[in-house]
């Protein structure tokens, strides 16, 4: 590798000599696994291997509290979530998190906090599903495990 990009140096007799090169990547096949990965998902990761699985958004601030409650419930269950109680329109939101990579946007309004239910939009779907609030955790939790893992637990049951 030094003779190929031309490195070399003087030693104590004024002569041209080729280093020797100790090259050691401890997380250089990671980080190229990872790199791999992404681009060939174009960033779209499944749910269980993406950094942050869902988004709670809200539709006015009137459900800012029901969308507190659906991200607890969320984090008790597992799933790495965030909120979006920002004062914006939802299309924004939606595009925001769609842009983001976000595989699962869950979306709450006042007519979700007085029925109890949310709605799941999927990355890279049309359409959106009501769930009731127990359900789509479940889903989303279940959906959450790496494939291994289920694997295991369908082998242990």
């Amino acid at each position: 590798m030094p003779g190929r990009l031309g490195a070399f140096y003087i030693d104590e007799h004024s002569n041209k000599v080729i280093p020797v090169m100790l090259h050691r990547a401890m997380f250089g096949s990671l980080e190229r696994f990872t790199g791999i990965l992404l681009e060939h998902h174009a960033g779209h990761l499944p749910l269980w291997l993406s950094p942050l699985q869902a988004v709670v958004a809200t539709i006015t601030d009137d459900a800012d509290e029901y969308a507190r409650g659906v991200v607890a419930a969320a984090v008790t269950a597992g799933l790495r979530v965030e909120q979006d109680l920002r004062n914006e329109k939802i299309n924004l939101k939606v595009r925001e998190h769609s842009l983001a990579k976000v595989p699962a946007l869950i979306v709450v309004g006042r007519k979700e906090a007085a029925d109890g239910t949310v709605s799941i939009r999927r990355l890279g779907k049309e359409g959106q599903t009501v769930l009731a609030l127990a359900a789509a955790i479940a889903a989303l939790a279940a959906e959450a495990v790496a494939p291994d893992l289920r694997r295991t637990k369908a082998a242990a049951a």
